[in-house]
């Protein structure tokens, strides 16, 4: 029976038609994109994935088809015609089928081949991550262009090498696929990751702990919200490793990833935020020391049944790449870069108290910034205003831009939902664990000591600076007296509620 005749069924040419059609979709996309330089994420995706996906069920309708035409022939004349097709390649049809078939398939391999390479780094790539679910991805992806691992792709930090953990997230990409499609992700999106690849693994494939010796000197510059927006300048030594290389790790923050060392707790429902307790163990001596909060000790049987975690970089960095400032922190860098003029008077107080607000969207807020501003100035300095108006409307559109990349309200994303653990300003961070608190059997205690992380060496404003060698660490003066507030209480104990 010629091959024609067998394709004459509906399931044939149904499935010949899809295949035709998606593949004449595929040739005007990809000339599109080749000619005219589209090369958006959601064209790759119709090229590379979707519609390669429809003609290939097209083209498996074809053989389906022609077996279910055979089987219905057998069925009719048993004797007539076999199941199975046979091939002879003595018989001219036969040859010039299989000449055809043989063809077409490598065309077919060579096609899919290529679409596979292209759709491997199409779904590999900072767009795709980034862009192709836009309202979900939008504060990730915006936080991540403006950090210091823009240039870092997206899969080495959360995928890394290795073929077992990219198949585990394309396991769990299928899952944020019907989230995003049914719309039941959460807003927020819930954070740890509790199924993130461990830090060794990604992390320290550049930043190696035998990298981190040195120490650093951190500048940091505020400005208070008085009519001056005076400038409050602290210079800091971070112990990030010890005073002299060839101490190794004995020493320094970076301690805590010593290769020698192992350092476990829990915390209270996995946030990794309120931790209850501490293990230390010394791999090379095999010392091990618990540590426990006397008022809110944790019993054994609640220990045994935890998960504890092993302490890694992430649990300091936790926001490496996706990092949303508070409204202090983010005005703060943009007046410091010029985009905010100094000369204007109570500029940061009139932004703050604006920015204090929640907004329900971010046309809201665009607009109830400029309008708060404007009516601050207004209500209390109109002459001000009218000789300035321009410089103000200059600074109220950084400081909209900055709103922007730090605050989004459609996904209900601010810095106060995803706190930043390397420091304790805005959050627990450090003190989560140096507290003073925790104690062990022997009763020696985790220090709250700042200076066991840094040493103030400057502070104060310009032109009347205090300073310090570098091995006699100043006592920290607040820029406002708060008498002895400071010293009794975390930092965050205000500073993350004032705004």
């Amino acid at each position: 029976m010629k091959l024609t005749s067998l394709l004459r069924n509906w399931i044939s040419i149904i499935g010949l038609l899809i295949a035709s059609v998606n593949l004449i979709l595929i040739i005007v996309l990809f000339i599109i994109s080749a000619v005219l330089d589209k090369s958006a994420t959601v064209l790759g995706l119709f090229i590379y994935i979707i519609l390669p996906g429809f003609m290939l069920f097209g083209l498996i309708m074809v053989p389906v088809g022609i077996l279910a035409a055979r089987k219905r022939k057998a069925s009719a004349s048993p004797e007539g015609i076999k199941r199975l097709p046979s091939i002879d390649l003595n018989n001219p049809v036969h040859k010039k089928a299989f000449i055809i078939f043989a063809v077409v398939t490598v065309i077919i391999l060579f096609l899919s081949t290529y679409g596979s390479f292209e759709a491997y780094h199409l779904t590999e790539s900072v767009e795709f991550c980034g862009t192709l679910c836009h309202k979900v991805m939008e504060p990730e992806y915006t936080a991540y262009q403006n950090s210091p691992h823009a240039n870092v792709a997206c899969v080495d930090c959360h995928v890394g090498a290795g073929a077992s953990w990219y198949v585990k997230s394309k396991l769990s990409g299928l899952y944020q696929v019907y989230a995003t499609i049914t719309k039941s992700y959460q807003t927020p999106i819930e954070t740890p990751l509790h199924d993130l690849r461990p830090a060794r693994e990604t992390c320290e494939r550049c930043h190696w702990p035998q990298k981190f010796y040195s120490r650093k000197i951190f500048t940091k510059k505020y400005f208070l919200t008085d009519s001056l927006n005076s400038e409050w300048d602290i210079m800091l030594l971070m112990k990030t490793g010890p005073e002299y290389e060839n101490l190794g790790f004995t020493e320094g923050i970076h301690w805590h990833i010593n290769p020698d060392v192992k350092i476990e707790y829990v915390s209270e429902n996995d946030k990794r935020e309120i931790i209850s307790y501490v293990k230390y163990t010394n791999k090379e001596t095999g010392e091990v020391t618990e540590y426990r909060i006397p008022d809110s000790e944790v019993s054994d049987s609640a220990l045994a049944s935890a998960s504890p975690r092993t302490m890694d970089c992430i649990d300091c960095h936790n926001r490496p790449s996706h990092n949303y400032y508070s409204p202090p922190a983010y005005f703060d860098r943009i007046m410091q870069a010029g985009g905010v003029s100094k000369e204007i008077p109570f500029i940061k107080k009139s932004a703050m108290e604006i920015l204090s607000n929640t907004f329900t969207d971010r046309d809201t807020a665009m607009m109830q910034i400029r309008d708060g501003i404007l009516n601050f100035y207004e209500s209390g300095y109109a002459g001000y205003l009218s000789d300035n108006v321009e410089k103000i409307e200059r600074s109220i559109t950084s400081v909209q831009k900055a709103f922007s990349r730090n605050t989004f309200p459609a996904m209900g994303v601010n810095y106060s939902v995803y706190p930043d653990h390397a420091g304790h300003l805005e959050s627990e961070g450090c003190f989560r664990c140096h507290n003073d608190a925790f104690e062990s059997e022997t009763g020696r205690r985790i220090t709250r000591d700042c200076n066991i992380c840094h040493i103030i060496i400057s502070q104060g404003t310009p032109g009347s600076m205090q300073y310090s060698a570098v091995r006699e660490p100043l006592e920290f003066i607040h820029p406002v007296d708060i008498g002895d507030v400071w010293q009794e209480a975390n930092c965050s104990e205000c500073h993350k509620f004032l705004y």
